[in-house]
């Protein structure tokens, strides 16, 4: 894991705005020890959720998309390191794990262009040194037993999530995702729109569910490939369910959840599917925060939720009055996945 930059105490007390007669998380989170084994300490702690972050967005750059998703990590870290340690939710069961160092890939692929031909077969190559990485990394965390929350980046991130995640269970998992896109597309070179796809066609993902894609920006050919795998890969729209309200969200959370839930699932939020939330590929029309997390809460209520991953936040891309508020929501979203899984002992 010569990758990973570990998070250490000290970083943990610098994000933590400590106030007289209140203890936060970041009070309370764990850390990894200074030389201590990484593995050996996962299985040794108590904690029984991981937070791992991925500061890149070159499989977005690799998609066409707008680069910014490498900002998540540290503006979420500082949001939920001052949130209320509490009755409702303990920061004790959190083990800051780090963040993936992806300097190199970073500096390699910025001033790279998609649209010629050997540049955009170099971020392939980048997206793939990061897929190996993270891979291992959620490889180590699920076998020693804990439950990765994975933080920033693009949604390339998914198939390291999914081929971690199905090598350490021993078997292909399942997957439900929070989008507005399939992220299935063509086996064309690795970028942030086929990670599923990859996954799928390796072997690592068995059951696949999109949860409310947009229906204007999703091609003929991809609906066309889930059509001819509907045993395997299913999905339903945000229009048939918002707009023209042919389908009730709560009937189609079920629907989706019946088709996944009998394996080992990871469950993937893509923030581009929620209006005004700065992303590689922002919205103004989409499902509400509250549905949202209404989801994370409903399909974490189950020993199979594996992991969960949020991606293609942007804090770069918004506001700057108001940048800590990618990380505010992505807060809300972690507590949420952590007080479901909870529910469950």
């Amino acid at each position: 894991m010569e990758k990973l930059i570990p998070f250490t105490v000290h970083d943990l007390a610098r994000v933590t705005n400590f106030r007289s007669g209140e203890v936060k998380f970041g009070e309370k989170m764990q850390t990894i020890p200074k030389d201590a084994d990484v593995a050996t300490f996962l299985k040794e702690s108590d904690a029984k959720f991981v937070l791992f972050g991925i500061p890149e967005d070159i499989g977005v750059r690799a998609n066409y998309g707008r680069p910014g998703a490498a900002s998540a990590w540290e503006s979420t870290i500082k949001s939920i390191a001052n949130i209320q340690h509490n009755r409702f939710c303990k920061g004790s069961q959190i083990l800051v794990l780090g963040h993936l160092d992806v300097t190199a890939e970073m500096k390699s692929v910025e001033n790279l262009d998609f649209n010629i031909m050997e540049d955009r077969q170099e971020l392939s190559k980048a997206v793939e040194k990061v897929d190996k990485e993270v891979s291992h990394i959620i490889f180590t965390i699920v076998k020693a037993g804990k439950i990765p929350i994975i933080i920033g980046g693009g949604h390339n991130n998914a198939y390291g999530n999914i081929k971690g995640t199905a090598l350490a269970k021993g078997k292909a998992i399942n997957a439900i995702n929070f989008d507005a896109h399939s992220d299935f597309r063509i086996l064309e070179g690795r970028h942030s729109g086929n990670g599923f796809s990859y996954a799928f066609e390796e072997g690592f993902l068995k059951k696949y569910f999109v949860f409310g894609l947009h229906e204007s920006y999703t091609s003929k050919s991809v609906l066309h490939e889930i059509k001819k795998l509907e045993e395997r890969v299913r999905i339903n729209t945000y229009d048939e369910i918002n707009i023209r309200k042919e389908k009730d969200f709560w009937h189609e959370m079920d629907k989706a959840y019946t088709f996944i839930k009998n394996d080992f699932y990871g469950i993937e939020i893509d923030l581009d599917a929620i209006p005004n939330i700065p992303s590689s590929a922002m919205t103004l029309s989409g499902f509400s925060v509250e549905q949202l997390r209404q989801f994370i809460h409903f399909f974490s209520q189950n020993e199979n939720a594996a992991y969960l991953h949020i991606c293609e936040g942007a804090p770069d891309l918004g506001d700057d009055k108001n940048s800590h508020l990618v990380g505010k929501l992505i807060g809300y979203l972690v507590t949420d996945f952590i007080k479901a899984k909870s529910e469950l002992e």
